[in-house]
């Protein structure tokens, strides 16, 4: 294809990619009521103990909010379109074999992504609730809704991504970058640098919510070791017979 060619065919692609997230962000408008209610539960749950609101700091900013959920909520709606959209327009300059780790990355990548984002939604409650536990008797909390909601997608989303990572070390596996002896090489430092992520994600006196990230995160890189090991011993096993059929 021509530069040219690839420039509609990139246009094409960008266009179904933007109805689809306008046709998402039009349903998450419509959700964005209901799902500012649940995220707004912890704050009232605190509000029985001691005053606690949230606030929107001038006249626009309800509105504002709104359409912020209903981007987000459409932006994930949407995410079978616009990944397929990249996908069609990369896959054909890709070989046989980057096409199937491609597929693998992909079907693997989203269900961890959402799994992650399910977890974080899981924890930031808990999070809400003892953070707002350190607030001395007699005083109130005011929360500013623009920045409550940034830290609850910002939670969610980081979660998310952060349950992708492995999948990301089977990848490098597969294209011989990174060996299986490599990635457990490094457990401590991993589980490590898990443990601090989790604890800086979550509260560090919240040992629950910490532990509830942590342990599915160690068990995901570890899988990935396993993976890892396994194809490392497929392709040591037709490296042999190769060099046998060779030698004889």
């Amino acid at each position: 294809m021509s530069l040219g060619s690839h420039l509609v065919e990139l246009r094409k692609r960008l266009v179904i990619s933007a109805l689809a997230l306008v046709v998402g962000m039009v349903a998450g408008f419509f959700l964005s009521e209901p799902i500012w209610d649940a995220l707004r539960q912890p704050v009232l749950q605190i509000s029985e103990q001691h005053l606690a609101s949230i606030n929107y700091t001038n006249i626009s900013q309800a509105f504002d909010l709104r359409l912020q959920i209903a981007f987000a909520v459409g932006l994930v709606l949407s995410a079978p379109v616009w990944l397929f959209q990249i996908w069609a327009f990369i896959v054909p300059g890709l070989s046989k074999r980057e096409r199937a780790y491609g597929f693998g990355f992909f079907f693997a990548a989203v269900p961890l992504f959402f799994a992650g984002c399910y977890a974080g939604w899981s924890v930031w409650p808990h999070i809400v609730e003892l953070m707002a536990s350190f607030i001395p008797s007699g005083d109130s909390s005011l929360f500013t809704a623009k920045d409550y909601l940034d830290f609850v997608l910002k939670l969610i989303i980081v979660v998310g991504v952060a349950f992708v990572l492995p999948v990301f070390l089977v990848l490098l596996n597969f294209v011989g970058v990174l060996s299986a002896k490599g990635i457990i090489a490094g457990w401590r430092w991993a589980i490590l640098t898990i443990v601090l992520f989790t604890a800086t994600a979550t509260p560090a006196a919240d040992l629950f919510s910490m532990f509830l990230l942590a342990i599915p995160m160690i068990l995901l890189y570890l899988s990935a070791w396993v993976i890892a090991w396994f194809h490392d011993r497929a392709a040591l096993k037709r490296q042999d017979a190769l060099t046998a059929e060779l030698v004889s």
